[in-house]
């Protein structure tokens, strides 16, 4: 097969499934890491790798955590959330719904107006600087449960509160033990409030848990889905309403929600025609980049340049970008497209 990887390195992108925090650089980590000396987490970015190692899904929420525990001042949240789009910037991503778990930061006083406002001037600098366009999708952090819930919920739709680029709703952390069900007032509320549902769901539990999030969160997307290829009432369902799957193969690997990237169901999902995208997740704890995830998705699809960009333009049809933007971000994938293979 030919060499995707620079084809694939100047392809424009979109992202929808990315975290915030876990998408900070070892340098960053360490640089958090450095301020806030009462951490176990390294200071030696070259350290983070073997940190970065994980057992099972537990332990890497455990870790996850304890870099959650760095980000402690709005000047912490400004200087992860611009070096994020920097990052971006660099493998020619020109959009990413950002997925942030704000409950993380204010629990730890941050005040909450200090933190949107933290955001919001790194999404503006990221745009104006990088040509990168964030988007927020704020999160539920499943493990902390309703009352994360309503402070979630509360940040997300109170006025003058809530940050010009929130576009969605979402919940993370571990699924078991952890039922959709329960959220459902709050994903009502932010639905009443015009923001779009993106919860995770089918990762580390089969699909009846998708299945609760479309029928109780009222999913507009999926975060993972990975065991929805179990049931193909659900698969035919999610393709017939193209409900897009936010693939992150490495990730699903790393936490050992599947077991080796051969047994990863993308194709399954792709074969029945349901809507794919691709994403990193939490890229460098899992050792990826959106770039890397793109040549896996390849390799396992079986994919030409002509291919990668469809995949490209699968997630560009799944934002929540407007329709005049996810044009513009179309056409540069097709110019593209077009010119590499011209050469």
């Amino acid at each position: 097969m030919t060499d995707l990887h620079p084809f694939i390195a100047g392809l424009p992108k979109a992202e929808l499934h990315v975290h915030h925090v876990g998408s900070a650089s070892p340098r960053i980590v360490a640089e958090l890491a450095a301020r806030h000396p009462d951490s176990k987490v390294p200071t030696d970015p070259e350290a983070l790798a073997d940190y970065f190692t994980f057992t099972d899904f537990a332990h890497f929420v455990e870790v996850y955590l304890s870099v959650v525990d760095l980000v402690r001042t709005p000047e912490d949240v400004r200087l992860l959330t611009f070096e994020v789009a920097r990052d971006m910037a660099r493998q020619n991503i020109r959009y990413a719904e950002l997925t942030i778990t704000p409950f993380s930061s204010t629990r730890r006083g941050i005040d909450e107006r200090a933190f949107m406002a933290a955001i919001e001037d790194a999404r503006r600098a990221a745009e104006a600087e990088l040509g990168v366009v964030l988007r927020w999708c704020f999160d539920i952090p499943g493990e902390a449960g309703l009352e994360a819930a309503a402070e979630t919920a509360r940040l997300a739709v109170t006025d003058g509160l809530r940050p010009e680029g929130l576009v969605s709703f979402g919940l993370g952390g571990p699924e078991i033990g952890v039922p959709r069900p329960q959220f459902k007032p709050y994903f009502d509320q932010a639905i009443a409030a015009g923001l779009r549902s993106v919860p995770h769901a089918g990762e580390t539990t089969g699909p009846e848990t998708v299945w609760d999030a479309l029928n109780e969160l009222g999913a507009e997307r999926i975060g993972h889905g990975t065991s929805s290829v179990q049931d193909p009432k659900l698969l035919a369902h999610l393709a017939e309403h193209r409900i897009a799957l936010e693939v992150c193969p490495t990730s699903n690997i790393a936490t050992r929600a599947v077991a080796t990237l051969e047994e990863h169901p993308i194709r399954q999902m792709a074969d029945a025609g349901v809507l794919v995208t691709i994403n990193s997740d939490d890229p460098p704890m899992f050792g990826t980049d959106l770039n890397n995830e793109y040549a896996v998705a390849a390799r396992l699809l079986g994919l030409d340049e002509r291919g990668v960009a469809a995949l490209a333009k699968n997630a560009v049809e799944a934002s929540f970008l407007d329709p005049a933007g996810k044009a513009r971000i179309a056409g540069e994938i097709d110019a593209y497209t077009d010119k590499w293979l011209a050469r």
